[in-house]
């Protein structure tokens, strides 16, 4: 029966994951493609149009990195996790609050990407992924506290060292977060570093043998 409801929410969770990714893309304009025929743009003004969108690709394939990192390590924690209760999925509704929310301070980062001495959109950005990387820490803090949610024979030292290098996500962004107010592009650069670091695969929860096995040992 646990095992049933997690794979629910996992895939209720891969349903947002989808969603919001696919609303980024939604934010990047066509050059043009308003106009009539006749006033479209040559070729060589095309690629000049395309190229003054850059702002807008730079903060689309950002947030699609860290929304696709943070989906493959939801995959990689719900694999360790067992069962589930009522906070738990609360607790995953409210990160997906904050990764359903991303496309807009993406969009909002994308038009003033140009205006690098004007920082508001970059530090409401940033603080988007501070929040998205606590509710991910207190998802798995809760779920891995004396083993409440995790698998029965998962290794208590493997779950201490997963539970000390999350606790490094929150405190990267908050950094960050610190950025942003001075240097936008730097905000912007450091957000897209930190995704591909948290792409790295972390280490694994060792199981302890079953008791069955155990006892085999012993009788060998």
């Amino acid at each position: 029966m646990g095992e049933k409801e997690t794979g629910r929410l996992e895939a209720f969770s891969d349903g947002v994951f989808a969603v919001a990714i696919t609303l980024l893309v939604l934010n990047i304009k066509i050059p043009g493609i308003d106009l009539p025929a006749s006033q479209l743009p040559n070729d060589s003004g095309l690629w000049q149009a395309l190229g003054n969108e850059w702002p807008m690709l730079a903060a689309y394939v950002t947030s699609f990195a860290t929304i696709g990192v943070m989906w493959l390590n939801h995959h990689r924690l719900f694999i360790q996790i067992k069962r589930t209760n009522t906070t738990l999925m609360l607790l995953n509704l409210l990160l997906l609050l904050i990764i359903v929310f991303i496309p807009v301070p993406t969009a909002l980062l994308a038009e003033y990407l140009v205006r690098l001495d004007l920082h508001t959109a970059a530090i409401l950005y940033s603080a988007t992924f501070f929040l998205m990387a606590c509710c991910f820490n207190a998802l798995w803090q809760y779920a891995s506290y004396h083993n409440r949610l995790l698998g029965e024979n998962v290794d208590s030292h493997s779950v201490e060292v997963i539970s000390r290098q999350y606790i490094f996500g929150p405190l990267l962004y908050l950094i960050i977060f610190g950025v942003a107010w001075a240097n936008t592009l730097a905000c912007i650069i450091l957000s897209f570093i930190l995704a591909l670091f948290f792409a790295l695969p972390g280490p694994s929860l060792r199981s302890l043998p079953e008791k069955s096995e155990i006892q085999g040992d012993k009788e060998a």
